[in-house]
């Protein structure tokens, strides 16, 4: 099974500078189709707006993000019945391991730790769908 270039991705970090590096990343392997969102909030809100009809496939979040931090906003998502399936990467600038069992035990699909490759973040892409 391939991954599809066209997957609906929502990227979520505070820093311009490291959603921007992220999205580049994600092009350079082929995903074209990324939303970005500055915070949890607003994360949030575009989960919402997406809807049932055309939901994300692949949610990508900083741990330190805003308003709703990405732990909260992974246990939002779990919690909701429509997208609970939802593919959930969470990105953390630090190899704490109490906070990836704690993500791992929330119903995170797998964690990235910066700075990270374009070759790492396409290899834990592949783990979470299985190829």
């Amino acid at each position: 099974m391939a991954l599809k270039s066209s997957m609906r991705i929502l990227l979520t970090d505070p820093s311009s500078g490291n959603r921007q590096a992220i999205k580049s990343m994600l092009g350079n392997i082929g995903f074209k189709n990324v939303t970005e969102a500055i915070d949890g909030e607003k994360a949030w809100q575009k989960i919402e707006e997406a809807g049932s009809e055309s939901p994300f496939e692949l949610i990508i979040a900083a741990w330190e993000i805003d308003k709703i931090s990405g732990l909260d906003l992974l246990k939002k998502v779990r919690g909701n019945g429509t997208i609970a399936k939802t593919k959930f990467l969470m990105i953390t600038s630090e190899a704490d391991q109490q906070n990836i069992v704690i993500a791992v035990k929330s119903g995170v699909n797998n964690v990235v730790v910066r700075p990270f490759s374009s070759n790492t973040l396409m290899e834990k892409i592949g783990k979470i769908f299985g190829v």
